[in-house]
């Protein structure tokens, strides 16, 4: 796909004009080498990245750079950086004359980059040094303030580089979590349509489309990215941005994140919370999908109640803070803004009963999702036992805490309490 041809946009006949005002995107071997073109007419930089990615990509980086004046900002690589007050404040602090932000890194690099880089007006591009993430062309921030996860909309990077030669390097967790990224489109995607029906939620046919050729591309790879092969690399990186692209176009992650990423956000901010590990945000989106894709496969399985679950408040609150502890108003608040908790959706699942089942059952299989997992080497055991059981159900029941976007974690939690079979 010729990615710079599909930044010029189009008219749509979803009705829309979609367009990504990103200038260039070089996915190539050598790519990194562009930079002092497309840097031409800047003379101040401020790198962003931490030990980690600087040593993947840092010297090739000035390297190219050659001639300007460069600040930078280097975080521990010891432990995960979060992207919070903490860490937007630091590279807020060193911007000075800083004409662009340029962040090495992949997923919170990105988003704290791309944070500031809105925030204050000082336009960043992105040299990514894994295929990790979709969220290199994506127009939201996801960061972590008030101890919530939280997307801000913000301006796109003014060019993304990845070259294949750091990109195939990077740590093979960070290549798995790309593809198990993309596999959670199959969830997204699912999502979306669901929403579709029931909310009357905007559906662009083509961009839809467009993100499922992603994922197919990508199943097509597993081998070759577990041998870092140049050409599989480059293709799940292209895929990885054409779906950011896609999310551009819509002015929302809609197409690419769904349940499968709100239990993902549950693993991270609970872990943050209680200080326990949690995998990679692929990763994580991979496993995720395995158990929407049960649940999906339960709910269709479970004739549809004759009322709505609707538990007392205070038992309902009691719980969920029981749950976030320090972020929990956050959570409710949110939730009570939307409406969620009074929302009376019955009649619309009940008429539509056979037609949500439907959508539901074009989602693989939780053994089908498991089987493409372990064709890249990722174990579903090993979610179970870093999670525990009854932490993956309670994600099933207060991951939709998280966001304001409908899924069929509401669906279930709507008409069976939020129960999963895990």
């Amino acid at each position: 796909m010729d990615i710079n041809k599909l930044l010029k946009g189009f008219d749509c006949e979803c009705g829309r004009h979609h367009s990504c005002d990103i200038k260039y995107v070089y996915i190539e071997s050598g790519a990194i080498s562009r930079l002092s073109e497309i840097c031409a007419n800047v003379n101040n930089i401020l790198i962003v990245a931490d030990e980690n990615t600087y040593g993947a990509a840092g010297d090739l980086t000035v390297k190219a750079l050659d001639g300007k004046t460069i600040n930078k900002v280097i975080f521990s690589g010891k432990e995960i950086l979060v992207p919070n007050e903490a860490a937007i404040d630091t590279v807020t602090k060193a911007l000075g004359e800083t004409e662009m932000i340029v962040g090495i890194g992949s997923g919170v690099i990105q988003d704290l980059c791309k944070y500031v880089s809105f925030f204050n007006k000082v336009p960043y591009l992105v040299v990514a040094t894994a295929p990790s993430m979709d969220g290199y062309a994506s127009t939201g921030a996801a960061m972590i303030t008030n101890g919530m996860k939280e997307t801000y909309k913000a301006d796109l990077p003014t060019a993304i580089i990845g070259d294949v030669d750091v990109l195939k390097n990077a740590p093979i967790d960070m290549i798995k979590a790309g593809f198990g990224d993309v596999i959670g489109k199959f969830s997204a995607l699912n999502d979306w349509k669901l929403s579709h029906l029931i909310n009357g939620e905007y559906l662009c046919q083509y961009i839809y489309d467009l993100t499922f050729e992603q994922i197919n591309t990508v199943l097509s790879l597993a081998d070759g990215i577990l041998k870092r092969d140049d050409q599989s690399v480059k293709a799940l990186m292209e895929a990885l941005v054409v779906i950011g692209i896609m999310m551009s176009f819509v002015g929302c992650s809609r197409p690419a994140s769904g349940s499968e990423h709100h239990l993902s956000h549950f693993f991270e901010i609970t872990g943050i919370i209680n200080g326990t590990d949690y995998f990679p945000h692929g990763i994580d989106v991979a496993f995720s999908t395995v158990i929407t894709a049960k649940l999906r496969e339960d709910i269709v399985k479970t004739p549809f109640p004759k009322k709505l679950y609707r538990p007392l408040d205070s038992e309902r609150n009691a719980e969920i803070d029981k749950i976030y502890t320090k972020v929990a108003n956050g959570c409710i608040e949110l939730q009570e803004k939307v409406g969620n908790y009074k929302a009376d959706r019955l009649s619309v699942y009940l008429e539509n009963e056979a037609d949500i089942k439907a959508i539901l059952s074009e989602m693989p299989s939780a053994l089908e999702i498991n089987e493409i997992l372990s064709n890249v080497g990722l174990d579903i055991n090993d979610f179970f036992m870093r999670y525990g059981r009854q932490h993956i159900r309670d994600a099933v029941k207060y991951a939709k805490e998280l966001k304001d976007r409908y899924t069929c974690l509401w669906l279930n939690y709507d008409l069976f309490g939020g129960k999963a079979n895990v």
